[in-house]
């Protein structure tokens, strides 16, 4: 029984560590688009470690339920054709059978520490940010979100969606906002929530970032765009009459071209005035989508291709 406990325990901080170890996987350079798919499947595509350790589990979930799955299914199989009563007239009396009362009880113990052991390991990855490189305050309010950055001139904005009737060519329905959240790529970002009125959530799938923003109190999480591009997310928390309004955009951009970003922004929020978009978005009022891809795209996956 300790061998196999042990044996249980070590393969699930082998399987940890493998959500780890991807999530330090190189990652492939070029433009990335974090946006939902129409009729996609499975989860979004990791643009950063936190979303890449994600899914990780979720793959090791997955395949372990595929194979409690195939083994239910045969079993059943295999009793209803060995057990039909031609095949088997006289049915067993036994009533008692100590290794497999054992056995059905410590399989899905030991299935269970195999899940929980890389689930606690994402849960506190997900946590706290190790050595952040920059502090962004996010608020949830009454349907808006309203961003600090209190490393880079402690200025704030709104960031506002886009309504319908004012869509450009290529920006997104619900998703487009005018007031993106600007981080440089590459940097661990310390998100601090709180909420301006009720419940709120800051949730941007492609980036691995789900957080509560909750009036009185102040939470914490990380994350870290490791390719140049925007990813999109929205409320995923039931919040009120207007809770579609509140999409989120993350625009990612080297550290360049965002001191100049933060440099203008201060300047444009002394004046009572939002930052804006980067300036090379400006030409095109959309976020990351180059020019020639949004004179011919009709949709986020067409756009990306």
């Amino acid at each position: 029984m300790r061998r196999i406990l042990s044996t249980a325990l070590a393969l699930a901080a082998l399987l940890g560590l493998a959500g780890v170890a991807m999530a330090q996987a190189p990652v492939p350079a070029g433009e990335a688009l974090g946006v939902p798919q129409p009729w996609g499947l499975g989860l979004q595509e990791a643009f950063g470690p936190v979303k890449a350790a994600i899914h990780g589990f979720n793959d090791l979930v997955l395949y372990i339920i595929i194979a409690i799955t195939i083994f239910v299914a045969g079993l059943l199989a295999w009793v209803i054709w060995r057990y039909d009563s031609r095949r088997n007239p006289v049915p067993s009396r036994t009533s008692h059978h100590t290794m497999l009362e054992i056995a059905w009880t410590v399989v899905p113990v030991l299935i269970l520490l195999i899940i929980a052991i890389p689930s606690f390991r994402l849960i506190y990855y997900e946590d706290r940010a190790r050595d952040a490189d920059m502090t962004i305050n996010v608020q949830g309010r009454q349907w808006y979100w309203h961003y600090g950055y209190p490393d880079n001139g402690n200025f704030e904005f709104d960031s506002y969606p886009i309504a319908d009737a004012d869509l450009k060519p290529g920006q997104l329905r619900n998703l487009s906002v005018d007031n993106p959240l600007v981080v440089p790529v590459g940097a661990t970002v310390r998100v601090m929530t709180t909420g301006h009125d009720v419940i709120h959530s800051f949730f941007v799938p492609s980036l691995g970032v789900q957080k509560y923003t909750i009036p009185g109190r102040t939470l914490e999480t990380w994350f870290r765009a490791d390719r140049e591009g925007t990813f999109y997310g929205q409320c995923n928390q039931i919040c009120g009459n207007n809770h579609w309004f509140m999409p989120i955009a993350v625009r990612a951009v080297p550290r360049e071209e965002f001191d100049r970003w933060t440099a203008e922004a201060r300047t444009r929020f002394a004046e009572g005035q939002g930052p804006g978009w980067p300036e090379r978005d400006r030409a095109t009022s959309v976020a990351a989508l180059g020019t020639d891809t949004i004179s011919s795209a009709t949709s986020p996956g067409e756009a990306r291709r």
